[in-house]
């Protein structure tokens, strides 16, 4: 079971369920991949909520790869995901979320107010 905490999701790929999560390891990698600078230029890029197929691919890669799972980018492109694409960009809005926006402090400080409450910065990505 994932431990959200430590920011794991779950995610069924080709009828398995993986567990996922971007370790240091794995956002280093993925700068290394988009070429941003920092954790802080990955994060805003994401924010965007405009992904890629590669990006999905590179993130849900880094995610399995992160949570001990000896995978490659090529072996996460001939994966099927039940929703199809819909299921792929859903697995790395949860893994985003996980990462970067779990609704700690940290995220409540960033969070914009509307209405009162506090946005997720991945909310456009799903």
């Amino acid at each position: 079971m994932a431990n959200k905490h430590r920011g794991e999701i779950e995610a069924q790929l080709d009828g398995t369920t993986f567990k996922l999560v971007l370790t240091l390891g794995a956002l280093a990698e993925l700068e290394d991949a988009f070429g941003d600078t920092d954790m802080l230029a990955l994060a805003a890029r994401f924010e965007k909520g405009r992904l890629s197929a590669r990006d999905c691919l590179r993130v849900i890669a880094a995610g399995m790869r992160g949570a001990g799972h000896a995978t490659s980018d090529s072996d996460v492109a001939t994966m099927q995901c039940d929703d199809g694409a819909a299921g792929y960009v859903d697995i790395v809005a949860r893994l985003l979320t996980a990462t970067f926006g779990g609704g700690g402090a940290a995220d409540e400080s960033r969070a914009e107010e509307a209405n009162g409450e506090a946005r997720d910065p991945f909310a456009g990505i799903s």
